[in-house]
């Protein structure tokens, strides 16, 4: 079954490669039946698992649809030479391939495929280089946003965020929490405003901000109905524990229900609690130095919950 698929394959390169030729009666080569040709090689040759030679028959496609001015075809061809390297485990090359096909697509004036690459793309990257699909993920979202389509936007810039958290980059990731509650705020999703207002504070905190972290809050009493909710009054008492070095008042508001954790950092948090009462009977620097590590410990596990980043 193979062999057939590739001498089939090879059949069709032989046709591209004619349609290449120019000679006394034919002075332009037919790049569209090239491409075509092309096209059914690469899809051949992928049957067959041979995931190279697809690659480079796909890439002979783009280059026919290209010469072609069929800028489109051209990024898809792109796109699924990509694809064929995704398949090799040579996601760095193949999100480069995708990249290229993004920026095709946005020249060509078809800006949501554009995005729906870049997005593909982080996809792919995200645990070998989570750097770069952030990167991705980022440029997805601002051509969302371009769009107009904000629903996109703000589901590019949640994964962005979530990676940023992750990997503690969180100068970075206090600016996404930023961009995603002001376009919340616009489009009158007050609601998820709270909770990104949650997410931007944990943040500050843990990056020993806490005069970000209160004027955070002190911002968002202009967003409707937030002063005098839940998610106010929350962030209010544990500023306030956290200002006055109170641990039982930051761990009691972090274990509200509005900060419910994954297992694993519900089991870590409630672990720092518990230990507290041994620091009693040390001197009181010690005690202040151990309280102000647990309760960082706590906003650490705070900030990592997957649904305040959601």
């Amino acid at each position: 079954m193979a062999a057939q698929k590739i001498n089939e394959a090879l059949e069709h390169i032989a046709k591209a490669e004619k349609y290449l030729k120019t000679g006394f009666l034919k002075w332009k080569p037919d790049y569209d039946s090239a491409a075509t040709e092309y096209g059914k090689a690469a899809v051949a040759f992928k049957n067959a698992k041979q995931f190279d030679q697809a690659r480079e028959a796909c890439l002979r496609e783009a280059e026919a649809h290209e010469n072609n001015k069929a800028l489109f075809h051209a990024a898809k061809a792109y796109e699924q030479a990509g694809m064929m390297l995704k398949e090799m485990q040579r996601l760095p090359e193949a999100v480069q391939l995708i990249e290229k096909a993004s920026m095709m697509y946005l020249e060509n004036g078809t800006p949501d495929t554009a995005a729906i690459a870049l997005e593909r793309a982080g996809k792919l990257i995200e645990n070998v280089s989570p750097e770069k699909a952030v990167q991705l993920y980022q440029q997805a979202a601002s051509v969302f946003e371009n769009e107009e389509r904000l629903r996109q936007a703000l589901e590019m810039l949640g994964k962005a965020s979530r990676l940023l958290v992750r990997g503690r980059r969180l100068d970075e990731a206090a600016l996404s929490l930023q961009k995603e509650k002001s376009i919340y705020k616009e489009i009158e999703n007050y609601p998820t405003c709270y909770k990104k207002t949650i997410a931007q504070v944990l943040v500050h905190l843990h990056r020993n901000d806490y005069v970000a972290a209160e004027r955070c809050v002190r911002e968002s009493y202009s967003i409707p109905g937030f002063n005098g909710s839940e998610d106010c009054a929350a962030l209010e008492q544990l500023l306030e524990g956290y200002d006055q070095q109170d641990q039982d008042q930051v761990s009691e508001v972090c274990n509200l229900p509005l900060f419910k954790y994954m297992d694993n950092d519900e089991v870590e948090s409630r672990r720092n609690c518990q230990m507290l009462h041994k620091t009693k009977q040390e001197d009181q620097p010690q005690r202040a130095l151990m309280l102000r590590r647990r309760r960082m410990n706590i906003l650490v596990d705070s900030v990592s919950c997957r649904h305040m980043l959601s």
